[in-house]
């Protein structure tokens, strides 16, 4: 853990106010405060999808080994190819993938090759089997179908070796583990899995299987937070609703700070809630408490919690629903990637025409949920769900995307373009 202090952090934003704090000052301050997982672990490829590579992959072979072809054809020497004039060419023999053609070929001859096959030596072109014409055990090429060197892979064209094949920071997906296989690496190098503890706090809360007595929810939270974890390849470590009481409190903070990289709270960091939450935060190291500006999700407290030399990074989030989930992957999401070692780059942006106006106060950051539709004129465009308070977790069910209106930005007229985070891939 850096011995940077939270104040230190703070003294290098420009402005910085912890009570009317715009959401770009907040995402940088939490860039630079939290750590990095160091520890490494060597897997199996088919157990490293998703995780975060831990050092450059260097191709130790040249791939493809061998020039090889790219069709089912006929492999030939270009000086053979005539300009303006159909090419006929005997044929020497036939090339299989893993039988390579090994004898000479003569000039004004041809092998009949197949995809994968390697080049017989001399020959540079390949033309595809259906644009030929056989004629006297003969093969035609018809003038114009094929140019020098077509179809033809060259040795090392997909990578070559001592090249890098992968750079560390990456998060591993399907297509990095084909190429891993293709260098002939059984296991990989990965970052140890970042582990996150996660609670609500409220005596409201009852979970799934509890009656619900007059005044009581059921705590919605856990679960999509469970959910938003997931997405991210952490190791999630469910600490369940701890009640509002201070000794409760200070337990599942000091157990969750001694077994977690970070911890995620919900509810307990608004003003006018009870101050137990907060103060037992502040009791157990060193904690910010931000109002930032922003709709949904303005109370939030960023920190760390634990022991000397074994503390986590604390994110305390909002009780409402949407507000938690719209902080989450706001400042959250990045920063567990971070953590992760993996290459944290923001959430990508489409640009949409708003199908209606909508009422916007410059100041402060708003993420409205949008249904996101593209027309039959190829043009993406966007509209609202409905109601858009932080409590109504529906609209976030039913969006496809949030409607992101930036710091500066005022009323949007309909037809204006606006930013929206797309959710395929996301949630």
């Amino acid at each position: 853990m850096t011995d940077t202090t939270l104040d230190q952090i703070a003294s290098c934003l420009s402005g910085y106010d912890p009570n009317a704090l715009p959401v770009a000052q907040a995402q940088e301050f939490i860039r630079r405060m939290v750590p990095r997982v160091q520890a490494v672990e060597s897997l199996a490829i088919r157990s490293a999808l998703g995780r975060v590579l831990a050092r450059d992959v260097i191709s130790p072979i040249d791939v493809p080994a061998h020039d090889n072809s790219a069709m089912d054809g006929f492999a030939f020497r270009s000086a053979d190819l005539s300009s303006d004039t159909d090419t006929v060419l005997a044929i020497a023999g036939t090339g299989y993938a893993g039988q390579q053609f090994e004898g000479e070929v003569p000039a004004g001859q041809c092998v009949r090759i197949m995809t994968g096959a390697v080049m017989p030596a001399g020959l540079d072109t390949v033309v595809p089997q259906e644009f030929t014409k056989s004629v006297d055990g003969k093969v035609v090429v018809p003038a114009g179908v094929v140019r020098a060197g077509d179809n033809r892979r060259l040795a090392g064209e997909d990578l070559s070796k001592g090249a890098p094949a992968l750079r560390a920071g990456r998060v591993l997906r399907p297509a990095d583990l084909g190429l891993l296989a293709s260098l002939g690496q059984a296991e990989v190098p990965v970052r140890r899995r970042l582990r996150v503890a996660f609670f609500s706090t409220g005596d409201e809360l009852r979970s799934i299987g509890e009656p619900l007595d007059a005044g009581c929810v059921y705590d919605s939270n856990r679960y999509t937070i469970w959910g938003m974890l997931q997405r991210l390849g952490v190791e999630a470590i469910d600490m369940g609703v701890v009640r509002d009481d201070p000794a409760a409190l200070e337990t599942a903070f000091r157990e969750a700070a001694a077994c977690a990289d970070a911890v995620i709270t919900s509810g307990g960091v608004s003003v006018g809630e009870a101050d137990h939450t907060k103060a037992v935060m502040r009791s157990l190291g060193e904690v910010l408490f931000w109002k930032i500006a922003m709709r949904p999700g303005r109370p939030m407290a960023i920190g760390r919690i634990g022991e000397p030399g074994r503390q986590a990074v604390l994110f305390g989030l909002p009780g409402n629903p949407v507000a938690v989930m719209v902080t989450f992957y706001a400042f959250v999401r990045e920063a567990l990637l971070a953590m992760s070692g993996a290459d944290a780059a923001p959430l990508p942006l489409i640009r949409a025409a708003s199908a209606t106006a909508i009422r916007k106060k410059a100041g402060r950051t708003e993420y409205q949920r949008g249904i996101v539709e593209r027309g039959a004129d190829g043009n993406w465009s966007v509209r609202i769900t409905g109601s858009q308070g932080s409590g109504v977790l529906r609209s976030m069910s039913e969006a496809n995307g949030l409607i992101v209106l930036g710091h500066e930005q005022g009323n949007v007229a309909a037809g204006e373009l606006v930013d929206v985070v797309p959710f395929e891939g996301l949630v």
